[in-house]
């Protein structure tokens, strides 16, 4: 039989429009394509390279069957290891690789309910590396997230909290000597990790401050353009030294309370310089690229979600982000 691509596929791997006799291995395939690529085009990577006429409705299929499967088995193993104690090294004998913790959330759009939000977390070894430096612009050694492993959930904060401590466990965060929390400036993520990484080194993400910074210039010379330009390239300078006192002051005292007060409350937590002299990633670029990688997959244009298949798409693409697909499929009971 021709492909209309122009290719054969052999009698003995016709499979039925509904999914339902696809050998284990393209199955396999499939649910992991779904996870890469909406389903329209996971079905023209099958017939352009794969050579196989493959329905966007039986991947689709496939995608709901095995979801399920792996969350099932996802949700159950996080479930255990919350309520598992887990037995720290003694004193002086924690794992000497620095760790980080990036948290963020998303939004998507669930039929029947409209925008949701998934919070999804970011794990990762600390190593030194080539990135751009914030201020000077110029590629330098700095620190960064290596070896990355994510998880997402469509939920509250107590039900992203069991998920994201499963994996910090899975990936050895408690027995580490030094973890790092680089995240932005939401309450609910210095909440959760005041609760499970209280003894973490805390950063807002640079970024996230520097736009704060840049909204507060704007606030504070709201009709002269040039001015808020001017004194927001100055505060940079004593944003990454740390110097908040340099930047709240003047806030303070035209009454703008209201942007002094991220910078109040985040100090300990920006002291940039610091962090960067110390070995620390002051971005959280790992867990922002991550969440622009699950909005790629679950927020593009159109897209609309039954609130199960979204909760399933979130575990098929947090594995195939994270690498593990294969052996999240294996240890998945059928």
């Amino acid at each position: 039989m021709r492909t209309a691509a122009g290719g054969f596929f052999p009698l003995d791997e016709r499979w039925g429009l509904d999914g339902s006799d696809y050998s284990p291995g393209r199955a396999q395939q499939m649910v992991w394509l779904s996870g890469l690529l909406p389903y329209e085009q996971a079905a023209q990577v099958f017939e352009r390279i794969g050579r196989w006429v493959i329905p966007a409705t039986s991947i689709w299929r496939q995608a709901r069957r095995h979801g399920e499967r792996l969350k099932c088995y996802q949700d159950e193993h996080q479930t255990h290891v919350s309520v598992e104690r887990v037995v720290l090294p003694p004193p002086g004998l924690d794992h000497k690789q620095r760790k980080g913790v990036s948290l963020d959330g998303g939004k998507m759009h669930i039929r029947g309910e409209g925008w949701k939000e998934f919070k999804a977390g970011a794990v990762y070894d600390v190593a030194m590396g080539w990135a751009r430096d914030p201020q000077t612009h110029e590629e330098v050694a700095q620190a960064q997230g290596v070896n990355l492993a994510y998880t997402a959930v469509l939920g509250s904060t107590d039900e992203f909290a069991p998920a994201l401590w499963a994996l910090a466990v899975e990936h050895h965060i408690p027995e580490a000597a030094d973890v790092a929390v680089i995240a932005d400036g939401a309450e609910w993520i210095w909440n959760l990790t005041a609760d499970y990484f209280p003894e973490s080194v805390q950063i807002v993400d640079w970024y996230h401050a520097a736009e704060q910074l840049a909204e507060a210039a704007h606030a504070l010379y709201p009709t002269d353009e040039a001015k808020a330009q001017g004194w927001n390239t100055d505060r940079r300078q004593d944003l990454y030294l740390g110097a908040i006192h340099a930047i709240t002051t003047p806030l303070d005292q035209a009454g703008l309370s209201s942007e002094s007060q991220y910078f109040h409350k985040h100090q300990r937590r920006m002291q940039y310089q610091e962090f960067r002299e110390q070995g620390y990633p002051i971005g959280s670029g790992s867990v922002e690229s991550g969440i622009k990688q699950f909005k790629a997959r679950l927020s593009g244009p159109g897209m609309r979600w039954s609130r199960p298949a979204a909760e399933q798409m979130l575990v098929i693409r947090a594995a195939v982000l994270t690498g593990n697909f294969d052996q999240l499929w294996s240890i998945a009971p059928n």
